[in-house]
């Protein structure tokens, strides 16, 4: 069995096929498309998906993930990847300065779907806090701010993250089990 996936990100790719291969080929497809404005991540990911398997006409997998700080009310959300293009991980840690309250979510959705179908989506979620400053060279994003709870490493601080983080391997995993169930 094989999938579409969906990404520009390479990071995502990585993690994907590790969760996946052997049993599921992951063949990556580099295609930009645009998503639609919404605070649900699954919304944006199921969208996508629909798109993109009618104008690919292959099954296609999207993903879409975002950082949901408590304190500010679950910014940046679904926002993440623009605001870390345009604020950074030092722009983030200063919205944070004299906060004292960090807790947030990582949130990955994942969506499947076949041309002429309607999509399904798996959402996967991971709680922590944020560092008071950035830490470490691993992983991708937001990986350096991100604190996993019951850990006081971020991940940037955490060789080989990809296998370590659970918020997208919670979604994969589901979409995997649900691929394996209609071989």
């Amino acid at each position: 069995m094989q999938i579409n996936f969906i990404t520009s990100n390479l990071g995502k790719v990585k993690e994907f096929k590790q969760i996946l291969e052997p049993d599921i080929e992951v063949n990556h497809v580099e295609n930009s498309y645009p998503e639609i404005r919404s605070e649900d991540p699954e919304e944006i990911a199921r969208h996508s998906a629909k798109e993109l398997a009618e104008k690919l006409k292959k099954n296609v997998v999207v993903e879409d993930s975002g950082l949901f700080i408590k304190s500010l009310n679950d910014f940046p959300g679904t926002y993440s990847a623009t605001i870390h293009k345009k604020i950074g991980l030092n722009g983030l840690i200063k919205l944070l300065k004299d906060v004292k309250e960090r807790e947030c979510t990582y949130k990955s959705a994942v969506a499947y779907c076949e041309p002429g179908k309607e999509p399904i989506s798996f959402l996967g979620e991971e709680k922590g806090t944020i560092a008071e400053s950035i830490r470490g060279k691993f992983g991708f994003g937001h990986d350096p701010i991100f604190i996993p709870e019951n850990s006081d490493k971020t991940y940037g601080e955490t060789e080989n993250c990809e296998e370590a983080k659970k918020f997208r391997r919670r979604a994969v995993e589901k979409l995997r089990d649900y691929l394996l169930k209609k071989k």
